[in-house]
């Protein structure tokens, strides 16, 4: 027993006799000091007492930031299903414009004494975004994985699609098809995935011999209208090929394309990211880069996994190589045939 109080108390900066307190249910103890005890417990692998286990049976948070994109979904639908032959159960928690936040899902998800959470994207990725749940999780020593690119000071396990091959594809694509005049649709300019798309393209550019001017690269929201307005911006600029950061803002240029009365991909083409479900069903089919899902979830169940037994995980970036998937919305340049551009 001591040795468990002096380990307990060790691993959360507190002294025994608040750690006894905390599982003897004493009063005295903050919320959060016994939420960082019990998680402590946890942690180390040893039993609570019988009266804090509560419902915690194997339970992982699975963090998301929306259901609107059908890539969430489908990374939903992998992770759980990795985490049930695991022996976990998914707690699923989804953000919503002004409902449930990150911060306060997290609150919810430690009053379940979860093993552990999976992010599949959120505020990891924004720069300005609050961070402090985070932190906390990371104080607590709480199992945590973080999917794709993240800030660079969360201590966590992170499991990414690779921006840089992904953007050298499509952009090796549309100007192999002899397109100069190509326009970048991003995400918003905090967000990490879209930082390294843009410096990609930035690097591919100087290898290259071309440039992208200003008015071509523009920032965005991940939504279809946000997509939709951001394209006329570049349809402006003159783009005749347009590189986005998802595949929903690739179908919002598709419809600003056809609501200016031009063609996809007669007049312009479009390449979108993730290759979620139903993108070879729209019309036209959808080229797009295509994340590597399954590989990516279940390489994040199994990092959780191993935390959650005890053993040590590094805490580098294993990154999964996308492809690129060509169907109908990617054609040649306008009246200037193919081009000769290698990425």
């Amino acid at each position: 027993m001591s040795r468990r109080l002096a380990e307990v108390a060790a691993k959360v900066g507190v002294s025994e006799a608040t750690v006894s307190r905390v599982l003897n249910g004493k009063p005295g103890v903050s919320l959060a000091t016994r939420d960082a005890v019990l998680t402590a417990l946890d942690v180390l692998g040893y039993e609570r007492p019988t009266k804090l286990r509560g419902e915690r049976g194997r339970l992982v948070g699975l963090v998301l930031p929306e259901l609107g994109n059908p890539i969430f979904p489908a990374f939903a639908e992998v992770i759980g299903g990795a985490l049930a032959q695991q022996g976990f159960t998914p707690v699923l928690c989804t953000r919503t414009a002004g409902g449930v936040s990150e911060a306060e899902y997290i609150d919810l998800l430690l009053g379940q004494h979860v093993s552990g959470v999976i992010f599949a994207g959120g505020f990891h990725a924004e720069r300005q975004a609050d961070h402090t749940h985070l932190h906390r999780l990371s104080a607590l020593g709480l199992p945590v994985v973080l999917m794709n690119a993240s800030i660079e000071e969360l201590d966590f396990p992170r499991v990414s699609s690779d921006d840089l091959v992904a953007m050298n594809q499509a952009l090796g694509h549309v100007y192999s098809l002899g397109h100069e005049r190509v326009g970048l649709l991003l995400g918003p300019a905090d967000h990490v995935p879209s930082e390294r798309k843009l410096a990609a393209a930035q690097a591919f550019a100087g290898r290259n011999s071309v440039s992208f001017a200003p008015e071509l690269v523009v920032h965005s929201q991940y939504s279809l209208e946000s997509g939709q307005a951001a394209t006329t911006r570049l349809l402006a600029a003159g783009a005749t090929a347009i590189v986005c950061a998802s595949d929903p803002l690739a179908l919002g240029a598709v419809r600003a394309v056809r609501r200016a009365g031009l063609d996809v991909p007669g007049d312009v083409s479009v390449v979108g990211y993730d290759d979620s479900n139903l993108m070879n069903s729209t019309d036209p089919a959808l080229t797009t880069v295509r994340q590597p899902i399954e590989p990516m979830g279940r390489a994040a169940v199994e990092l959780l996994a191993s935390m959650i037994a005890g053993a040590n995980v590094a805490r580098d970036e294993l990154l999964f190589e996308p492809e690129l998937v060509v169907r109908k919305s990617t054609s040649a340049a306008p009246s200037t045939g193919r081009g000769m551009l290698v990425p």
